[in-house]
């Protein structure tokens, strides 16, 4: 027997990780709903809509673990405490994400935590906000024309990480045609886009910036690069939302308006596509 401390409490219960996708109830997979119905404990992040934990049993025990920018959130470490404790105690512990756990959703270091105190963990897979912005608009992330690659990044450094070079991402994105797919963006929008600009992007490439996507209370702007920290203050466009950058955005229907009300046209709801 292993004498190993990570070890000396065996794991009688289970974990599943959950992507509960970008908040419409109806965009969960199957695999992911059956999970949930079947969890007898749920820790919940903060952007995952209360429709989709509506389907955890009524027996099941509930933890809100919210984590949002600039908001009090509750420390990854603990959570992680949770998880292992409650699956320690016998029970079927889903963590239920916003999105996918593996896209920014730090699925991934929670993965290599259970495992490394010996409880083996399922991943489910959601559909990331970033694919599902662009799509309520009517857009691809990716064209044979306009996109041949697609790239998600984060525009939130972890502290002590210098985070991004956007100036090299830039050039990378111009040279290859790639769209950039920006989560956690709006705090640092306007260096961003000055960066990307500094790096050979051009100030005209189109933007878009979504925000709640798939839910009922889903807004977004139609912009540039140029105008994009203009245009999320002009239209208060706040967290959560992504950030599209490059030219498949050209494919909303926003631009087929005249060239003089293209500059910034913002539409409140997926039914002014």
């Amino acid at each position: 027997m292993s004498t190993d401390a990570t070890f000396t409490l065996p794991a009688t219960g289970r974990c599943t990780l959950v992507g509960a996708g970008p908040g419409d109830p109806e965009l969960l997979t199957l695999k992911a709903l059956k999970a949930i119905q079947a969890a007898t404990v749920l820790l919940v992040d903060d952007l995952v809509s209360p429709a989709i934990v509506a389907h955890a049993a009524p027996t099941a025990r509930i933890i809100d673990v919210g984590k949002r920018g600039g908001c009090k959130s509750t420390p990854q470490a603990f959570i992680e405490k949770l998880m292992l404790l409650a699956v320690r105690e016998g029970e079927n512990v889903v963590r239920l994400k916003g999105g996918d756990p593996f896209i920014f959703g730090r699925g991934g270091e929670e993965v290599e935590h259970l495992r490394a105190a010996g409880v083996e963990v399922q991943v489910i897979n959601g559909i990331t906000a970033g694919l599902a912005g662009l799509t309520a608009l009517g857009a691809p992330l990716t064209h044979r024309d306009h996109a041949h690659g697609v790239v998600f990044i984060t525009g939130h450094a972890k502290p002590g990480d210098a985070g991004t070079d956007w100036r090299q991402l830039a050039t990378t994105a111009q040279a290859a045609k790639l769209t950039l797919v920006v989560y956690m963006g709006v705090s640092g929008a306007a260096d961003m886009a000055q960066e990307l600009q500094a790096g050979g992007l051009p100030g005209d490439t189109p933007a878009a910036i979504i925000q709640h996507a798939s839910l009922p209370q889903q807004r977004h702007a139609i912009t540039t690069l140029a105008q994009l920290p203009a245009t999320l203050a002009d239209e208060a466009l706040g967290s959560p939302s992504v950030l599209v950058i490059g030219d498949v955005v050209r494919g909303v229907a926003a631009w087929a308006l005249p060239a003089d009300a293209m500059q910034t046209v913002a539409l409140r709801s997926c039914g002014g596509c």
